[in-house]
């Protein structure tokens, strides 16, 4: 059965509790392979230790487009089948850093225009959230934004095969937070699943809703 409560906190307050706790410093480790960002889970840690050492970090930048309805929403894709990296799964707007984005935030927001159409002018940045490592070698910087209703999404095919919206309420509930697990190279790692209706949201995209979970809603 999915849980879809209302969040604990108001639409007006979790953008509030955002503004204070987050902010637009870029953490050293997104392109310092030396500085191996922390999960909270000991498997995952050293899986990053180890896959720091063999080869090229990945910087990328991702959009989490919350979307200021009466009840938020959260604005997520799923991507194309044919892609190299995560094909067919749920993601948020966003991919790899490029040289000529000036900013972690100029990287989300040319990738939000450019794999479904949300343009700037319905955007309102937030602040980063922290940095995240997953296990193809990427550091994510996610950047937490209000986006203002009335937008119209153009889906590029090449990238996305659709986008869609999960209430906030259920993505914040933590009795819909799965932990399930993996091994890697003979260590266990334990990763986030929110299965919401058809769709299997897990990984870095639960990974990354569990940390805004923990940074905006605990206390």
């Amino acid at each position: 059965m999915l849980k879809t409560e209302p969040a604990a906190i108001s639409s007006v307050e979790f953008f509030d509790r955002a503004r204070a706790r987050l902010h637009f410093d870029v953490p050293p480790g997104l392109f310092d392979p030396n500085i191996v960002p922390p999960s909270g889970d000991a498997g995952t840690d050293r899986m990053l230790e180890i896959l720091a050492r063999e080869q090229p970090i990945r910087p990328a930048a991702v959009l989490i487009p919350v979307v200021d309805h009466p009840q938020p929403t959260v604005l997520l894709t799923q991507r194309s089948a044919h892609l190299n990296d995560h094909a067919g799964q749920i993601s948020f707007p966003g991919g790899k850093i490029d040289a000529t984005d000036a900013t972690p935030l100029d990287a989300a927001l040319r990738e939000a225009l450019e794999e479904v159409g949300l343009t700037r002018e319905f955007i309102d940045p937030v602040g980063y959230l922290d940095l995240y490592g997953t296990s193809f070698g990427f550091r994510i910087l996610p950047t937490v934004a209000r986006v203002r209703p009335g937008f119209k999404l153009r889906i590029n095919e090449a990238e996305v095969d659709d986008a869609f919206e999960v209430p906030l309420a259920f993505l914040m509930n933590p009795d819909n937070h799965q932990v399930h697990s993996k091994e890697f190279r003979g260590i266990v790692r334990s990763y986030y699943a929110m299965p919401f209706a058809e769709r299997y949201i897990w990984g870095a995209t639960a990974g990354i809703l569990r940390v805004l979970y923990e940074r905006i809603y605990l206390p």
